[in-house]
């Protein structure tokens, strides 16, 4: 069996940032993959499930909303392994044209103290597990310590 692309980082290296995971092609429509690494693999803790399913209940409602991405948005979710996240988003792009709005939706994340969207028995499956406050932090410390003066050591692979 082929190793799936995801597997072929080096994740010893690997250091929070913004990298393009994949491009994949759909028809004539390129959609591309981004890994927003907000922990170091193996190096630091991993984030606990309650901060990650608030991040994606409000990650994914500020990109479903937002006026200028929100028609190219395909998905934002949590990765198994609880160092990050994933966002497909249509388009061939890079990461440098994300950074601007990964900024904006961590601000978002970093500054919501109010009831978290869709954080009910009918509008989730688990919608007890939220840490808001985690969630603040989390949010606060990826855009002081990635987003803000990222570098391109953070938005390409290790090799």
């Amino acid at each position: 069996m082929e190793k799936i692309a995801s597997f072929t980082v080096d994740h010893i290296r690997l250091k929070p940032g913004v990298y393009v995971s994949r491009k994949d092609h759909i028809g004539q429509e390129t959609v591309t993959t981004f890994d927003i690494r907000m922990t170091s693999p193996n190096d630091e803790p991993v984030m606990n499930t309650a901060e990650m399913h608030t991040i994606e209940h409000l990650g994914a409602t500020f990109l479903r909303n937002h006026s200028q991405w929100k028609d190219k948005v395909v998905y934002f979710g949590p990765m198994g392994c609880r160092t990050g996240f994933y966002v497909i988003f249509a388009g061939d792009l890079e990461s440098k044209d994300v950074v601007p709005l990964l900024t904006e939706m961590f601000e978002f994340v970093r500054d919501f103290d109010d009831e978290i969207p869709g954080a009910s028995p009918k509008d989730c499956g688990n919608y007890l597990d939220q840490n808001l406050g985690m969630a603040n932090y989390l949010a606060n410390k990826y855009l002081n310590e990635v987003l803000y003066g990222i570098t391109e050591d953070r938005m390409v692979y290790p090799k």
